[in-house]
């Protein structure tokens, strides 16, 4: 067979059924074997699509996600979404075409070093040098993607490499290896965790990563601690678990943020002491000691001194943690912040609220949704309204900030989940960044929601414009933005426009009993803020608040 034939074996090897890419000169030869595969290509309109639905697939069901472009540009239009994946941890593999082994470092027509572009935004790059190594590093790259902290690989291969004759030989998947548990590290956890007055879990997103959400959840019954939950954490504590205070943060509930700055035990499982979760980092948590668990070595320790870490498999090690501390008044203060402090929506105007908007749509919603969203002001409101009862359904671009995500990710969504509702929820700004991926939509027939929130304007950075440059709004109106109904008919998209909150119930309706794809688009008022907001510098409990 040849070395492209060869990458579809290996593909299949790994249960990999379906792809996203994009064809071209360099990659030629793995799209004629890939006609006559089993695996199902879907062709997106650009490969930061591609790599974007890649992604969607894999957080949706916590599979390798792969996709594939040709060398080039082809390449280089992959590297944002291989950075967005190396920062928030997706195990992604993306192949990529190369020129010919002996063009290589002749400014050949498409040649760009695409392996040392992508070195520092992927856990591991690879420029394949024979066809004899060929098979054994596509299979490292699905060992390296899922092993320890998961992460994107790449895998660039000569084109003469994937013309060449090879022999295929079955090869025996590895199964993963996990630190042994350190039992004298879980026996002085469970000693700090037992002596706590205030003890708080800081759940991230490693636990989702590592599949321990029932892990996590047995162990928030069996000890009755109080949970706050960074960005990627969503979904993770179930909605009705009585001592859930929700996101924590820059734009997080306040009772979280005031939780974090009062606990005398930080328990920090799956998260990194991000700074949008920490504000000043001198002043978050300031009187707690610190357990830090996770999977990755080089996230002790490095933005906070833990007085007991962990390094270990959270479905091996969280079950070792069930204790059962005396925390009775501290559960009721607890309790007492998330009810002084739950979100309110008894907006007064008779335009649309859009945090309103987006509480209803998640109770609306059908058990088996995911809801995948862009960087903005929307973001922040979807990650406050709405109720998620898994982190695998709700998909933002946590680390990277990357605007233009959402609609290819609900794409990866719909592919890898097709009984599934797969929602995106994004920002005129965001939208316009990776709308061609409408044309994906409707080539597969993919049934997926947009709700559009419209304010012409780059909502979150005119927000900041307002509170800390002077309301000197520098490039921020969108007011120009297409008629988004007519943008969304011309790729046979039905769409409705609303802008009034009696049209809410209505718009929700048509989106959600709708058969195939269907566009809302909201108009919503650009003064429209996201609060609370703890501003750049400041502790978490010095949070700014607006008025409903």
């Amino acid at each position: 067979m040849t070395g492209a034939e060869l990458v579809l074996k290996v593909l299949q090897q790994h249960g990999i059924q379906h792809i996203f890419g994009y064809p071209g000169g360099a990659i030629m030869p793995i799209y004629d074997a890939l006609y006559d595969s089993d695996v199902e290509h879907f062709l997106c309109r650009h490969e930061q699509g591609a790599a974007f639905s890649a992604i969607g697939y894999a957080r949706s069901t916590g599979k390798v996600g792969v996709c594939m472009a040709t060398s080039g540009p082809g390449a280089t239009n992959l590297v944002t979404g291989l950075a967005d994946a190396m920062m928030d941890s997706i195990p992604v593999v993306a192949i990529t075409g190369q020129v010919f082994s002996g063009l290589i470092g002749t400014d050949a027509f498409q040649e760009m070093d695409v392996l040392g572009m992508s070195l520092s935004i992927t856990k591991q790059s690879f420029l394949v040098q024979s066809l004899d190594e060929l098979a054994d590093i596509l299979h490292q790259a699905f060992e390296v993607a899922q092993s320890g902290r998961p992460g994107p690989v790449l895998v660039d291969i000569p084109k003469d490499i994937q013309i060449g004759a090879v022999d295929f030989e079955p090869y025996p998947i590895a199964q993963k290896q996990y630190p042994l548990l350190e039992t004298n590290a879980i026996a002085k956890a469970r000693d700090l965790i037992g002596s706590a007055q205030k003890p708080l879990f800081y759940i991230g997103g490693g636990v989702g990563m590592a599949d321990a959400i029932e892990e996590m959840q047995d162990l928030l019954n069996a000890t009755q601690i109080p949970a706050i939950s960074t960005l990627k954490a969503l979904g993770t504590v179930p909605a009705d678990y009585p001592y859930n205070l929700g996101l924590v943060g820059m734009h997080g509930n306040q009772a979280a943020n005031h939780a974090v700055q009062e606990c005398d035990l930080l328990i920090c499982t799956g998260a990194r002491f991000d700074d949008r979760v920490t504000g000043k980092l001198d002043s978050f948590a300031p009187n707690a000691k610190i357990i830090h668990l996770d999977i990755d070595p080089a996230e002790i320790h490095k933005l906070r001194q833990a007085d007991v870490s962990i390094l270990a498999d959270f479905k091996q090690l969280l079950p070792e943690l069930a204790v059962t501390p005396s925390i009775s008044t501290w559960q009721q203060h607890a309790a007492d912040l998330k009810t002084q402090y739950a979100w309110r929506y008894d907006f007064p105007g008779e335009t649309i609220y859009a945090p309103k908007l987006l509480n209803l749509l998640s109770q609306r919603l059908p058990f088996d949704h995911a809801v995948s969203c862009d960087v903005g002001q929307h973001q922040m409101w979807v990650a406050q309204h709405m109720l998620f009862s898994s982190p695998r359904n709700h998909l933002s671009s946590g680390g990277a900030g990357t605007m233009g995500f959402g609609l290819p990710a609900a794409i990866g969504v719909q592919v890898a989940r097709p009984d599934c509702t797969s929602v995106v929820v994004s920002g005129d700004g965001s939208f316009m960044m990776n709308v061609q991926e409408l044309g994906t939509i409707k080539r597969f027939k993919l049934p997926v929601k947009i709700v559009l929130l419209d304010n012409q304007r780059l909502g979150m950075v005119k927000q900041w414009q307002e509170l800390f440059f002077e309301e000197r709004y520098s490039e921020t109106n969108l007011s120009d933005n297409p008629d988004f109904v007519t943008l969304a008919k011309a790729f046979d998209i039905p769409a409705l426009s609303i802008n009034q909150a009696d049209q809410i119930e209505d718009g929700i309706d048509q989106l959600i009993n709708s058969k195939g794809p269907f566009l809302l688009h909201v108009q919503i008022d650009e003064k429209e803020n996201v609060w609370p907001l703890v501003p750049p510098g400041k502790a978490n409990n010095d949070m700014l608040e607006g008025e409903l």
